[in-house]
């Protein structure tokens, strides 16, 4: 049976408990004050100097204030145990004995709660201020990019080509064999066709390999006469080095009309290149062998960087190796709904991304993909 105890018995821890409070009570006396007056922030700044701000500082003093608060009038602390202890006071004294503890909890508790809701109230206002948005300040103007020098450059070879009277043309990126390989005259036996230079899709699709296709759908959809350039991407199975990409960009045109013959496709190509390069251009072109055209030929310009006498860029040759070109087959002709009796036309091809090359003067052509900033930012 628990023994009975004497009011007298309590007082010692009373006054025990109220000395430690009253001690450690010391270093926030000045938080029950309001928190916007300067005593307040003049002790929280003796006291907690460490802080690296005054949002920390208070931060810091709050949370000092609740483990002080958890170690006096927690439920482990003296104060509770004390409370307990009351129960066996003698019937006489409880209420006297009560009514002690019952004042120190709130001689206690009444401050350690004024002086958290002024902390808390000082925390909420420094927050607030430093997560306040002046709306009169200018904005923070977003970074601004810039073409891709491939888009740069096709957008280049679009104007010359408006100028001259022709037609920009787009089209699909996955293509059956007839567009890509019989309606240009490829016949079944030839390597294009086999999967090790071609990507297929497991449908039996092809990722076209030259934008010619886009001209069977430009003929097909618009007839002839018909005058059109059709830039893009296009792809090949071919290992990536310096001067290969399995994806790259090119260009093809085609004229269809009455009449046309190799004098206008060289005087085409002369042209583009003399706008594109300087009027002192000259080019030239070499016999060669494509089964849509006929007859076919590489066609040259005179080096941009040394006028033809030579340097590395041209590799001391003094002239450009730019791309293919051939008055249309008469099988392609036939393939796109056009009747080679009444209409003939030719074509040119060229890689935009070797041009890029050539122009800016880079080692390597998959620098274009990699999308490195420092790098494209030197085409602004």
């Amino acid at each position: 049976m628990t023994a009975e105890l004497n009011f007298e018995d309590l007082k010692p821890r009373v006054n025990a408990i109220q000395e430690v409070f009253q001690q450690k009570w010391e270093r926030f006396r000045y938080f029950v004050l309001d928190h916007s007056d300067p005593k307040f922030i003049e002790h929280l700044k003796a006291e907690w100097r460490s802080g690296d701000s005054l949002l920390d500082m208070a931060v810091e003093a709050k949370d000092e204030l609740e483990r002080l608060r958890i170690e006096l009038i927690g439920k482990k602390s003296e104060l509770a145990a004390l409370k307990k202890d009351v129960g066996r006071i003698r019937k006489e004294q409880r209420g006297i004995a009560g009514q002690a503890v019952n004042n120190l909890d709130i001689f206690i508790g009444n401050p350690l709660r004024d002086a958290e809701d002024q902390l808390q109230r000082l925390i909420n206002k420094l927050r607030t201020e430093s997560e306040r948005i002046d709306v009169t300040l200018p904005g923070r103007r977003p970074r601004r990019g810039h073409l891709h020098p491939i888009t740069m450059l096709r957008e280049r070879i679009e104007d010359i080509f408006v100028g001259l009277g022709y037609a920009i043309e787009d089209g699909r990126e996955i293509e059956t064999d007839f567009y890509n390989f019989d309606a240009l005259n490829i016949p079944e036996n030839h390597p294009a066709r086999a999967s090790q230079d071609t990507f297929y899709t497991t449908d039996g699709f092809a990722l076209r390999s030259q934008t010619s296709t886009v001209q069977i759908h430009a003929m097909q959809r618009r007839g002839a006469p018909v005058r059109m350039i059709a830039p893009g991407r296009v792809f090949r199975r071919d290992t990536p080095d310096p001067t290969h990409n399995p994806m790259f960009f090119q260009v093809e045109g085609l004229c269809v009309d009455r009449g046309i013959s190799m004098a206008h496709l060289k005087g085409t190509v002369a042209e583009f290149l003399r706008r594109m390069f300087g009027p002192e251009t000259v080019t030239r072109f070499r016999p060669s062998y494509f089964p849509f055209t006929e007859p076919s030929a590489e066609f040259d310009f005179s080096c941009f960087k040394c006028g033809g006498v030579g340097c590395r860029i041209c590799k001391n040759s003094g002239w450009i190796e730019l791309g293919g070109s051939g008055m249309v087959h008469p099988n392609v002709l036939r393939a796109a709904g056009v009747d080679p009796d009444v209409y003939s036309g030719f074509a040119f091809g060229l890689g935009i991304d070797r041009m890029c090359n050539l122009m800016y003067g880079l080692d390597d052509i998959r620098l274009l993909f990699e999308n490195d900033v420092r790098f494209l930012e030197q085409f602004d």
